[in-house]
């Protein structure tokens, strides 16, 4: 890996980025400037027709830039965060300045606009996510691909990379070359989860699912369980929870937030020796690595530390940011800089 370390810089939450509250893009406007298609559970890939129970419409956004074909470019995708799905890439869409690269924004079944089967018909795991990444690749051909990943995107990151990495190791053919990494506030080892026990642990048990109930129906509990992700500082306004209330509970979708709050348990019991970023990155080549996280992150406060203890510095770039963990709201114009400058590597 060919990768820069620089030191870390910070970035205070300006009137530019609190301005970004008035200039938000609603739910309704990102949902109706993407389509639903068929995702096959089952095969792994993006269908014209639904043949079984394990068939799902899942939303996805492409912003497609003047000029720009898909023959030969390179492609940026970009992973969503849990709970608030694609919605939450909104801010730092409406910021980034590319015109070279078409953007795949993709949601996961059970968030934004897609399917939200109840967990008794689907199996919620990182595994599905990333065959679903695989086959919206294949769906629009995507060659090569710079990645931006928010919260536990991170883990369907890491087994991106281990495939691709199998796949070289027993003489396969890799379909999409992963290039140039954006990690924000996710979890890398898995040790190094700090989960308050209040939100992803208790979301697993039945008074979690009361919870999730309970929000969908009203805008008070809602707020209650999504208003400690933003840091104090960025006092979210009402307008904005509003939207994040009608992008996570669209098509009855609240309980996605019990549904899938397993995955630290899966990193922990099922994968801790896969989904570790420095076991993960063994195979990446010519490629940049930065790491983000926020000062007042309660989920993942501990992985960057981690990260600067057990990874070679002079192949990562590690920055730390002002505000919660809901950093794509709090520092959009930081991230879509981030973005932009991850898009212009070779």
């Amino acid at each position: 890996i060919n990768i820069s370390n620089k030191p870390v810089a910070a970035h205070k939450i300006d009137s530019a980025a609190i301005e970004s509250h008035q200039k938000m893009v609603t739910s309704r406007e990102w949902f109706y400037n993407g389509t639903r298609v068929l995702f096959d559970a089952k095969v792994k890939a993006i269908v014209d027709m639904t043949t079984h129970d394990q068939t799902f419409s899942v939303f996805e956004r492409v912003v497609m830039p003047d000029n720009v074909s898909n023959d030969g470019a390179r492609w940026l995708t970009m992973l969503p965060g849990f709970p608030d799905g694609s919605y939450g890439w909104s801010k730092v869409d409406s910021l980034i300045k590319d015109e070279t690269s078409p953007r795949l924004y993709v949601e996961y079944v059970g968030q934004g606009d897609s399917d939200k089967p109840d967990k008794s018909q689907y199996h919620y795991s990182t595994m599905e996510r990333a065959d679903l990444v695989e086959a919206q690749w294949a769906h629009h051909g995507v060659k090569n691909t710079v990645i931006a990943t928010f919260d536990y995107s991170s883990l369907v990151l890491l087994e991106l990379l281990q495939r691709q990495h199998e796949r070289k190791q027993q003489g396969k053919p890799v379909t999409t070359k992963i290039e140039h990494l954006l990690l924000i506030n996710g979890g890398y080892f898995s040790d190094g989860h700090s989960h308050p026990i209040l939100t992803t642990p208790l979301l697993q048990t039945w008074m979690g699912r009361m919870g999730c109930w309970m929000a969908q129906r009203s805008h008070f509990a809602f707020n209650m369980m999504i208003k400690p992700l933003f840091s104090s500082e960025y006092d979210v306004s009402a307008k904005e929870l509003d939207e994040v209330y009608e992008a996570i509970t669209r098509r009855n979708g609240a309980m996605f937030m019990s549904n899938a709050a397993g995955f630290v348990r899966e990193h922990k019991e099922l994968h801790e020796s896969r989904w570790d970023l420095k076991n993960a990155l063994v195979g990446l080549k010519n490629a940049s690595v930065k790491l983000v996280g926020s000062e007042k992150d309660a989920f993942e406060p501990k992985q960057l530390a981690l990260a600067k203890e057990r990874l070679d510095q002079s192949k990562i770039e590690t920055e730390l940011i002002p505000g919660g963990h809901m950093a794509t709201s709090e520092q959009a114009h930081v991230l879509a800089k981030f973005v932009d400058d991850m898009v212009a590597k070779k």
